[in-house]
């Protein structure tokens, strides 16, 4: 149905590669691509312009790469979820990409069942971490200053929380737990602030090394 269709917002600086996955998304029936973008600063201004509900970013791109424009999307508060396409398979190079907001990352060479999966996955809201990375980015948070932090959460937030590390999107904390948007929107906030975590994914990586998620 034409309602739940995944809107889909294409940024690489290869045209190749942006036409090879164009190719692979168009035979979904519930993904449409609305736009493309040539490296990071068009990406954020197309994210702005077209609202999309998942946005394909490529890392290593001239002038403002992926990391950036990651970041400058959060800034604005944009609420498409960032799948990170990329060739690099080194944690230095993805960890940073998680930490400024990606929901995820996938290889260049993916299959296209598997990349259309990884979006339908992020726009429900999951977080898509092979192992060995979720792993680094626990041990630097081993140390990091949101440590021992949780006994600060209300019984509400510990709630929240535990939703957010299942994927949930705020609606769906807000229809699970009978709250408002605005108000799950408040606790996410305030549970980020409490734990002193940048984003929804380091929050959920908490939650799971502290045992308040699988």
């Amino acid at each position: 149905m034409a309602d739940k269709t995944i809107r889909v917002l294409l940024v690489d600086d290869h045209q190749v590669v942006r036409r090879g996955l164009r190719t692979f998304l168009e035979v979904q029936d519930d993904i449409e691509v609305v736009g493309e973008a040539a490296d990071g600063a068009e990406g954020v201004a197309r994210a702005q312009e077209l609202a999309p509900d998942v946005v394909l970013m490529d890392i290593k791109m001239p002038g403002t790469d992926g990391i950036e424009a990651l970041r400058r999307l959060r800034e604005l508060d944009n609420p498409a979820r960032i799948l990170v396409v990329t060739s690099f398979t080194e944690q230095r190079t993805v960890v940073p990409a998680l930490r400024a907001g990606a929901s995820g990352y996938v290889y260049k060479d993916v299959d296209p069942d598997a990349l259309a999966g990884a979006i339908r996955s992020v726009h429900a809201g999951h977080v898509l971490l092979q192992p060995e990375v979720a792993g680094a980015l626990l041990a630097q948070d081993e140390t990091g200053p949101g440590t021992g932090r949780g006994t600060t959460l209300t019984e509400r937030e510990r709630e929240v929380l535990g939703l957010i590390a299942d994927g949930r999107s705020n609606r769906e904390i807000a229809r699970s737990l009978t709250l408002s948007e605005k108000t799950v929107k408040t606790h996410v906030s305030n549970i980020l602030m409490k734990l002193d975590v940048a984003d929804r994914t380091q929050a959920a990586l908490w939650a799971v090394r502290n045992g308040m998620a699988d």
